[in-house]
This record gives C-alpha cells, sequence and structure tokens, in this order.
C-alpha cells in the first residue's frame, strides 16, 4: 500500500519530496506450518497518508446489466466501471465469508510498463477488493485477478498478492505491459509446511512451469520478457522476479530484510540470507522455507512488530536510537555525508502503518466462525489486535472511514496514534506500561474465543444466520469500544506520568504514590543513558565542563 514512482529503486522513490515510500509488509505460513492448522497471512498497510479503518462490502445480488463502479485506492480517482456478477460476497477488512484473504506489497518495478494506453480501469486495490467479493477459493481468485487485468486493463505498477483460503496459500506477483492491455503474472503456492513473505521486492524466481498444480502463469509471461528484452534464456530457468524488477542493494535492505528477520525467527538456517539483504551476496532469499518450530499468533503478533531486535540491523542499538532507545527513524530514509549516501533500517514494525491485520483460516469450523482477522490500526508495535470474524457486517463505530487531518475522540486509530506518538519520543520508558495494557487486552481478546465460537458453531449448525451475524457482529462493537476506551485512558496516563521529562513514581498495580497526606511523592528523573552524555562531550568538548576548583 503507497504511492509510488513505477520502476525507480527505493533511493530514489524514497528521495522524491511528496512521493510516499514503497510499503506494506506480508507474511504468511502454511496450515501445516502452524501450531493450530490454521492458514495465515498478516498484512501492514503502511502509507504516511493512510486512515486506519476497516473496509467493508456486504454480500448482494445484482440484475443484468448492472456495473460497478472502480475507484484507485490510493487516489481516490474514479477510473470507470466494470460489469457487475449477479451474486457478491461479503468482505470484511482483505476476507470474504468463504475465508479467502488477499493481501499484497509494491514493488513498482521496470517504468516503462506503467500503462500508457489510457484505457486501464483496474488498479492493484481495486483487483483485491473487486476479487474478495467474487471468489470462494484462492485458485478462484487468481484466475479472477488474472481475468479482470486481462479484460480491463491494470492501472498499477508490479505488486506481490499473498492470496490465501482455508486450505491453501499462494504468491502472485503481476505487473503491467506499458502500451499493451492488461498485465503478465505468475502464481506459486507455498507448500502447506512453509513458510513464506514479501515486503515490497518481487520473490517469485525459478519455478518448475509443468507443475500445474503448483504453479500459475499467463501464457505470455516469458515470451513478453523476451519481446522487450528482459530475458534470454532457457524457459526452465525464466525468474519472474529478475526479468521484470531490479534489486539494488538499497532494496534488498529496505525490503527484503523484513522478510529476512521473519524466516530467521522460525529457521535459524535463514540468517546467511543477511548478506544478499546487504548487497554483500548475490544468493537471494528463497520465496519460501520450512521452519523448524510452527508459528503461533502469538509468534505473528511479534513479528508484525519486529524492529530487528536481537539481529545485526537491531534498531534499538545505534546511536540513532537515542538516550531511549527509539526503534523508528523518520523519514526520509535515505541521507548523505560527506557525499556518500546512507539509509535508515526500515523494519515491519513503522510508523506510518494505517491498519494490519493477522487473518487465520480455518478449514476444521463452518466459515461463518473459521474466518478470522485479528485487526489493528496505527504501528502495529503499540496497537491492539482485536477479533473480527468474516461474517461480520456492521463496522464498529471505532474502525468507520475517518482522514488523518481530523482528530477523533471515538477513533481506535486516533487513540493508537495518540499512545504511539508519546512512545516515540521516550520508548524504554513508555513502552512497558504500554505492554501491560496491550497484551491484558489481546490475552484477554484470545482466551475468548474457544468458547464463544463453540457458541458460534452450535447456531451455525442449528441454521440460525441471524444470530450468527448478531453475535459476531457485536463482538467486534465490543473489542473495539473496549481496545480505543482502555487506549484513550492509556494515553492521557501516559501524558501525566512521564509530563516535563519526570516520571512519575507507581505502585505494582501502576497507581500514581501519594503520600501519608494524600499528595504526590516526588517524581524520579530518569535523565539519558551513558552513551548520550558521552556523545555529547565528543561534539562539544569542554563546553559543558565544571572545572574542579583547587583547595586553598
Amino acid at each position: 500500500m503507497r504511492h509510488y514512482a513505477v520502476g525507480l529503486s527505493l533511493t530514489a522513490v524514497l528521495m522524491l519530496g511528496g512521493v510516499t515510500a514503497l510499503a506494506c509488509t506480508n507474511f504468511i505460513a502454511g496450515k501445516k506450518a502452524t501450531k493450530d492448522g490454521s492458514v495465515m497471512v498478516t498484512y501492514s498497510a503502511d502509507s504516511h497518508n493512510l486512515y486506519g479503518m476497516l473496509h467493508h462490502a456486504k454480500a448482494g445480488r445484482h440484475a443484468p446489466g448492472s456495473m460497478r463502479k472502480v475507484v484507485e485506492w490510493d487516489t481516490g480517482k474514479p477510473l470507470g466501471e466494470i460489469p457487475q456478477v449477479a451474486e457478491t460476497y461479503n468482505v470484511v477488512g482483505n476476507m470474504n465469508e468463504h475465508q479467502v484473504v488477499i493481501a499484497e506489497s509494491t514493488w513498482g518495478g521496470r517504468p516503462e510498463l506503467a500503462d500508457t494506453t489510457g484505457q486501464a480501469v483496474i488498479d492493484y486495490g481495486s483487483l483485491m477488493y473487486i476479487t474478495l467479493e467474487r471468489a470462494k477459493t484462492a485458485r478462484e481468485a487468481i484466475d479472477i485477478m488474472a481475468s479482470l487485468v486481462e479484460k480491463h486493463g491494470y492501472a498499477s505498477g508490479g505488486e506481490s498478492f499473498s492470496i490465501a483460503d482455508k486450505n491453501e496459500v499462494w504468491v502472485m506477483e503481476l505487473i503491467g505491459k506499458g502500451a499493451e492491455k492488461g498485465a503478465v503474472w505468475m502464481a506459486v503456492r507455498i507448500p502447506d509446511d512453509a513458510i513464506s513473505g514479501h515486503a515490497n521486492e518481487p520473490r517469485i524466481r525459478k519455478v518448475n512451469l509443468k507443475d500445474k498444480k503448483n504453479v500459475k502463469y499467463s501464457k505470455d509471461v516469458i515470451s513478453f520478457a523476451r519481446k522487450r528484452g528482459y530475458f534470454n534464456g532457457k524457459d526452465e530457468d525464466f525468474s519472474f522476479a529478475d526479468a521484470y524488477s531490479e534489486h539494488p542493494v538499497d532494496d534488498r535492505r529496505s525490503c527484503d530484510a523484513r522478510v529476512w528477520a521473519y524466516f530467521r525467527a522460525f529457521q535459524p538456517e535463514a540468517d546467511k540470507y543477511l548478506d544478499w539483504c546487504l548487497g554483500k551476496s548475490d544468493e537471494p532469499i528463497p520465496l519460501y522455507v520450512i521452519p523448524e518450530k510452527k508459528v503461533s499468533l502469538e509468534d505473528m503478533r511479534e513479528r508484525m512488530r519486529d524492529h530487528f531486535e536481537g539481529t545485526p540491523l537491531d534498531m534499538t542499538q545505534d546511536v540513532g536510537a537515542g538516550p531511549n532507545k527509539v526503534p523508528y527513524r523518520w523519514r526520509p530514509m535515505n541521507y548523505e555525508v560527506d557525499g556518500k549516501t546512507y539509509v535508515h533500517e526500515r523494519a515491519t514494525g513503522t510508523q506510518q502503518t494505517g491498519w494490519s491485520f493477522i487473518s487465520q483460516s480455518r478449514d476444521w469450523l463452518p466459515d461463518d466462525v473459521g474466518g478470522l482477522l485479528w485487526f489493528g490500526t496505527d504501528d502495529t508495535n503499540t496497537c491492539v489486535y482485536m477479533p473480527v470474524y468474516c461474517s461480520v457486517t456492521e463496522v464498529p463505530r471505532q474502525l468507520l472511514p475517518g482522514d488523518v487531518n481530523t482528530f477523533d475522540w471515538e477513533s481506535n486509530f486516533w487513540m493508537n496514534t495518540w499512545v504511539a506518538n508519546q512512545a516515540y519520543n521516550r520508548y524504554d520508558l513508555m513502552i512497558p506500561d504500554i505492554r501491560k495494557v496491550q497484551s491484558g487486552l489481546e490475552d484477554k481478546f484470545v482466551a475468548a474465543r474457544p468458547a464463544f465460537e463453540e457458541e458460534i458453531v452450535a447456531l451455525t449448525k442449528a441454521g440460525d444466520k441471524d444470530a450468527v451475524v448478531a453475535k459476531v457482529n457485536a463482538e467486534a462493537a465490543s473489542a473495539a469500544h473496549e481496545a480505543t476506551d482502555r487506549y484513550r485512558d492509556l494515553a492521557t496516563y501516559l501524558l501525566v506520568r512521564f509530563m516535563d521529562g519526570n516520571m512519575k513514581k507507581v505502585d505494582e498495580n501502576g497507581d500514581f504514590i501519594v503520600n501519608e497526606y494524600g499528595l504526590p511523592v516526588y517524581p524520579s528523573f530518569p535523565g539519558y543513558d551513558k552513551k548520550y552524555y558521552e556523545n555529547i562531550v565528543r561534539e562539544t568538548g569542554d563546553h559543558f565542563l565544571i572545572p574542579k576548583e583547587e583547595k586553598k
């Protein structure tokens, strides 16, 4: 998710004034790679101008001749209309009522492949949401996506898509054809016992083209590359990623490093691919790896909050973290010193996230309750992941559309933003208080799932659809209401506790300590770490030195 300059390297994109950086991260786990057997996909929709809201499109039946309007996701620009299908499915967030999930990350690709026909109607955002309205399975979704861009033209640049259902998950990569209508694409099924991911870099390289069960592609994906001079080898050596994009070191470090960090958390052997990210090796990160341990929901939450902690790229350890170990770097990401270009790390957990989710598609449960989004707004590191089932038909008040220029006390996005932006300044001091509230809410939501889902299964078996919908709507509304209210309280608590650079003393319950007369005890002064003071002295010499007085 983002606005981008198609085909430019990430360095060039990030240095362009007014252009939002390439963003978005997807992590994937097949059903035999997860602890509970669910197919899992994560998605952080990252853009400096994106408001955190929960998308919803209601199911419907449509008369012959009906048309569907298409609006560009990033800009709101009307792109045209396409024929509507007879029946569309309920979509909440990026999951539909059949537990199909589609997420994306943008990589742009070769600039000459941006649409020049002026007739393209389908942008990458519409491609996802229109398909979710129409697909019952992941394979069907791939076919629908291919058909949409072929019939109506593709109006965006290179994209990677995660496409999952309750049985399997695929990665599909797609890019336009410049002056020709449509797009070229390739899709690969991720093995059930594997994990995968993509983060603004194309990831599909050499595949078995004869494996029709696990590999799908447009009929001209190779011939078009040959015609444009992007590839001249044997068909079996074709690499979609290398034909349709280039991989400068800054892209690898800012993009593939996020996938590397995810892989290494579950497969230590993946550590070796750090050299690819740093430009020290030409051996790319594979599309997927087999994890040494299975992935849990809690693991996925942690991966979404990653800042490379415990790795050579740990953002809390270099001087840029400041005295409060802040794992964030403000944009632009690239900067020059003495004629040399340097880069800030770009982690999965980042300040410009609008919203994110962790999806679970589960084949042992009825669809109404089997499809579950753990949905959060704003920064993945500080948000609360709330349960939203795929059968939800009403968006909670706290997750309705809004905008980044209008503060709203009832908005989950704005309350999370308020908390996060306080922590960005005094991270190591505030994050323990945030974690207490965040984990308390998330643990409560998780613990309530078995009993709630048992109740929904019973209603589903009884055929009481109305009761199912009423209960999942109420559940989503309750979670959003509680999470928003608790973060409003947390934001004011942080403001009061850490006002004026001090740190008020609290007891084991987090309550402010008062003296025997009911007045606040004196606060502590946490100051700065040793490295901060040493840097001041190195920079200023004796400017602040207090000279020793000679004894008389």
